[in-house]
């Protein structure tokens, strides 16, 4: 069971933060973890660093996040696909509070977890693939960032999704219909 305790509280303008560091004395004092922020374009980048490294591997592997990570030939695959979305992140002005190998041990610390992605897999779902790495694939374009990991990604699962929308795809050993 994952469970949230916290909330990120973002300053928009210099005005708000009075209001915005009130907001988060008040989670504080509940019990909460309450970050107050400048910059949400990096906590989002830094969200979208671990989905679209762990999920796609996960969903052409059958993997969970521990086996991805402490499987050498992955956790070097890992490793590079973040290292190109960082490239374009910090092209678009995203910076990285986390270092990239200590990412990829937080998710290892999740452990047998499955990502909703291979989750979508097993159950014949419509795979997420554009909104966590056809984008960023697209911002490698207009960035001009060169990503063939990425790219490499992108193309296996988009046919891994074609695939399960078949009518004959079969999961876990049952033919779907």
């Amino acid at each position: 069971m994952l469970r949230e305790t916290g909330f990120l509280l973002v300053n928009w303008t210099e005005s708000e933060s009075v209001r915005v560091n009130k907001v988060s004395a008040l989670f504080t004092e509940a019990g909460f973890k309450a970050r107050v922020l400048a910059d949400i374009r990096s906590e989002i980048w830094l969200k979208l660093w671990g989905n679209l490294t762990f999920n796609p591997i996960s969903a052409v592997t059958h993997a969970t996040l521990v086996d991805i990570c402490q499987f050498p030939l992955t956790h070097a695959l890992a490793a590079t696909m973040m290292t190109e979305a960082q490239t374009i992140g910090e092209r678009l002005g995203a910076g990285f509070r986390v270092p990239m190998e200590r990412r990829i041990a937080g998710a290892e610390s999740v452990g047998k977890h499955k990502t909703s992605m291979l989750q979508d897999v097993e159950v014949g779902k419509p795979l997420e693939i554009d909104g966590m790495l056809g984008v960023v694939v697209e911002l490698a374009e207009v960035t001009d960032v060169d990503v063939p990991t990425l790219r490499a990604l992108y193309a296996c699962v988009s046919l891994l999704n074609k695939t399960i929308q078949d009518e004959e795809i079969y999961i876990k050993g049952e033919r779907r219909v």
